[in-house]
């Protein structure tokens, strides 16, 4: 079955649809979300992207990440790809988005309007193999001196998206307890 992918304008309106791997292929601007799930001891969720994606297999990034389907929602496709790459689902919201474009070595781009969603659990991950090779939770200091020393390791959406996620949760520290628009 071929994905298609929401073409967008700088403005996120949306302009059309394109296959999914000829929107990487043509650098087409679309819609992406990636979302950052912390559990209660404020770590966060990483997954490593599995080996047979066809860019940036192995990087470290974000709990999940993927790309709105025509006609869907950018939060209810966060939560599909939540259960279909990590085995769960739990609540979440957007706290901001972000304009990137991205070249990689095999010659595909990224090139996405990325809304990021910051929610709360202590589920344990039931990986989607096809999509995640590993998993594991770490705290955010510890997460910034990797990304420093490796940046190599990471998705480049995921380093872009680091410091600003870093910056919200300095204004809005984690406390799941006291947040009651989401799940924990």
């Amino acid at each position: 079955m071929k994905e298609y992918v929401i073409l967008v304008d700088q403005d996120d309106k949306e302009t059309g649809k394109m296959e999914k791997l000829q929107a990487h292929v043509e650098a087409k601007l679309h819609r992406a979300f990636s979302v950052f799930i912390f559990n209660s001891k404020g770590e966060l969720l990483l997954q490593q992207r599995a080996f047979s994606k066809y860019h940036t297999p192995g990087l470290w990034t974000n709990t999940c990440c993927s790309h709105p389907r025509p006609g869907e929602a950018t939060a209810d496709a966060a939560h599909r790809r939540m259960v279909e790459e990590m085995g769960f689902d739990c609540g979440f919201e957007e706290v901001f988005s972000f304009h990137y474009k991205a070249k990689f070595s095999n010659e595909l781009t990224e090139h996405e309007i990325d809304h990021v969603f910051i929610g709360f659990s202590d589920t344990k991950p039931v990986i989607n193999r096809q999509e995640v090779e590993d998993y594991h939770y770490t705290s955010m200091d510890i997460l910034a001196k990797e990304i420093k020393d490796k940046p190599e390791n990471f998705t480049i959406w995921f380093r872009i998206a680091f410091d600003r996620v870093r910056e919200y949760l300095e204004n809005h520290p984690l406390n799941p307890k006291q947040n009651s628009t989401l799940k924990t």
